[in-house]
């Protein structure tokens, strides 16, 4: 069975200022499109079945720049929809409501291009995902590329607990990190692994 591989895209402006970056498309930093490239050494000797990728341009950019070519858009990997949050930080969303913490306390509805949705509403779109990808599993590798809460959750699908486990699951920027089975069971092969410095 192949392993299922994620990258989370390079860093943008907004992920460096640590600001909730959902359905807004920003391009990679230079720092972002260093990050993409440096992924190439490790995904470029693998064989994949199948490239999907959020619609995102950041996603798409660090596709490329790692050397890989997207067979399909899947808009189910777009970014958890932050809502009235877009473009906010935590700390910013604290000054109003100490103690928030997104895992817990979800988003608030925010205008016509980012009206929200709660971490179940995410845990059905990568449930989706991971329907269409786990019978291309018994081919080969399969390679997502996309956003840090959305693969978080993706994660916690895989290993069958609850969309809200995907707060264990921190993911930088510019990372692969790999799923796959033991003993027919799902499980984190690698994580969180940073590009290579080679």
């Amino acid at each position: 069975m192949g392993e299922l591989i994620i990258l989370r895209h390079g860093e943008t402006e907004w992920s460096r200022a640590r600001r909730h970056t959902g359905r807004t498309d920003l391009p990679l930093t230079e720092r972002g499109e260093e990050q993409a490239r440096s992924l190439k050494p490790v995904v470029g000797g693998r064989a994949f079945v199948r490239v999907l990728s959020s619609p995102a341009e950041r996603a798409r950019r660090t596709a490329e720049l790692a050397g890989l070519t997207v067979d399909a858009v899947d808009p189910d990997l777009w970014e958890w929809d932050y809502g009235g949050y877009e473009g906010i930080s935590s700390a910013e969303i604290r000054e109003d409501r100490p103690g928030f913490y997104l895992w817990d306390d979800g988003v608030v509805p925010g205008d016509a291009d980012h009206p929200g949705e709660s971490v179940e509403t995410v845990g059905s779109r990568v449930d989706a995902v991971l329907s269409r990808v786990r019978p291309l599993l018994d081919e080969g590798d399969v390679a997502l590329v996309a956003h840090g809460h959305v693969l978080r959750v993706l994660t916690a699908r895989w290993l069958g607990l609850e969309p809200k486990a995907g707060r264990l699951f921190a993911l930088d920027t510019g990372t692969l990190s790999t799923l796959g089975t033991e003993h027919d069971r799902p499980v984190i092969t690698a994580w969180n692994v940073p590009p290579s410095r080679g």
